[in-house]
């Protein structure tokens, strides 16, 4: 546990809109919620996509998700529960647990898998797709498991649990730092009725996802399931979260890159010839050289 020191938010945003999410496909057939979508893309800038995954049927995650590539941009998987075994072109091989934590940075070009080890069970889990700058987009490929043992986590007197898996929180420092998009990713568990503040910087991009409960923000409730895009308000220094219900919930911040997004698939660069590029490099095998 770690030492904190309370922040306070003055003037707290407020829920622009939520955002229910669109049921899917992917991998090789494993049943995701996709919460933030493409069309969110710029307005969430610099997060690209956020799947929540979770069932205790194994039919719906066995088949994983075999080998594919990524350019451009980093993946975050959060495993609430389950084993997923992450193998990569880079020679990397890591197993995320319960509560453990897979960043990789695709860069340049990474092919890898992740592929579910356990035949029965509940699998829960989110996985999120940050944005990098164009100076850093061809950068090298970089790969760490962060067991759930050493994800930095704080109580507050309110009850609040909270485990910091990037940025800062109460004085916290999170797994993992990021200076270009100053990305915040709080895992929060708040009983019934506490409530919990963050300060947020004004010109960052912020939404939290409700997997348990209901919370409420500027007398607005956000049921389980459910994504909520904070306003960005002038003047407004953060937010805060009270819990209608016991409540577990993301919240995720960043700083916007302003930058144009070129998509294909798992390629995220910033034009389509660098798209183009992505691809002939792919098919040519010049990822992970």
């Amino acid at each position: 546990m770690n030492a904190v020191l309370e922040e306070r938010v003055a003037r707290p945003r407020g829920v622009e809109r939520v955002i229910s999410g669109q049921f899917v496909m992917d991998g090789a057939g494993v049943k995701i919620n996709r919460v933030l979508t493409n069309t969110l893309q710029r307005r969430l800038d610099p997060f690209l996509m956020l799947d929540a995954f979770g069932s205790d049927k194994a039919g719906d995650y066995i088949a994983g998700f075999p080998e594919h590539p990524h350019r451009g941009f980093e993946t975050i998987t959060y495993m609430l529960a389950g084993r997923m075994r992450h193998r990569d072109s880079g020679g990397n091989e890591g197993l995320i647990t319960d509560g453990g934590v897979q960043w990789m940075t695709a860069g340049r070009g990474v092919i890898h898998s992740e592929m579910p080890e356990q035949n029965e069970g509940l699998m829960e889990g989110f996985q999120l797709w940050l944005n990098l700058p164009a100076k850093d987009k061809l950068c090298a490929p970089w790969y760490r498991d962060i067991p759930n043992a050493e994800v930095p986590r704080f109580t507050l007197e309110s009850g609040a649990t909270v485990q910091v898996i990037a940025g800062s929180s109460h004085g916290v420092a999170g797994a993992v730092q990021r200076e270009g998009t100053a990305p915040l990713y709080l895992d929060i568990e708040l009983p019934a009725g506490a409530t919990f503040e963050q300060p947020l910087p004004s010109g960052h991009n912020a939404f939290l996802y409700v997997f348990r409960g209901e919370a409420v923000v500027a007398g607005k409730g956000i049921p389980q399931t459910k994504m909520a895009i904070l306003d960005n308000a002038e003047g407004a220094d953060g937010v805060v979260v009270k819990a209608a219900t016991p409540t577990r919930l993301l919240l995720i911040a960043g700083r916007p890159l302003k930058e144009p997004i070129a998509q294909y698939g798992p390629f995220v660069m910033n034009t389509q010839a660098e798209l183009h590029q992505a691809v002939e490099d792919f098919r040519a095998g010049r990822f992970a050289a």
